[in-house]
């Protein structure tokens, strides 16, 4: 005759079994709503160049705005100690940008302030991320990477009309 063995686990111990099992589905949930519904990217390496010579040659040479077509954009930013350059783009509302970022010197950060455009930049890589804003404002994009004593001076402004 077999007797059939359970484990005994405890009924308070069931609970946050549940609880535990239950927190790792939303979450799973959460990050799908986010990737495919409100259309969240992660970043992408799109290239490598050298950081000693990235501001001489190239888009960085003469960073900025470059239209591709009505409606479509380039920017070509460039970080370096205390400062993004360009300090300034306009584009029309509902215009798709995609944004190419490096940095020269060490690590900063960009964040595209009122949208979900959010960057590490970091030396020798550059970083590319598309957006469209229908929303006319002005944006404010700030370094998100403490990178030296005048890091809080380091922004620049998007202004889309």
């Amino acid at each position: 005759m077999t007797t059939k063995q359970s484990m005994h686990i405890d009924p308070y111990e069931k609970n946050w079994i549940r609880l535990s099992i239950g927190l790792l589905v939303m979450f799973a949930a959460a990050v799908a709503v986010a990737g495919f519904a409100l259309g969240i990217q992660v970043p992408t390496s799109e290239q490598r160049v050298d950081p000693k010579t990235v501001a001489e040659v190239g888009p960085w040479a003469n960073p900025g705005l470059r239209e591709l077509s009505p409606g479509k954009y380039e920017a070509y930013v460039l970080a370096q100690t205390w400062q993004f350059m360009p300090r300034e783009m306009t584009v029309p509302a509902g215009s798709e940008i995609t944004f190419y970022i490096t940095s020269k010197d060490v690590q900063h950060g960009f964040k595209l302030q009122d949208t979900n455009l959010n960057v590490q930049i970091v030396p020798g890589q550059v970083s590319k991320l598309t957006i469209t804003i229908d929303e006319p404002g002005e944006y404010t994009y700030i370094c998100t990477e403490y990178c030296g004593l005048a890091h809080a001076a380091m922004f620049g402004k998007l202004i889309v009309e």
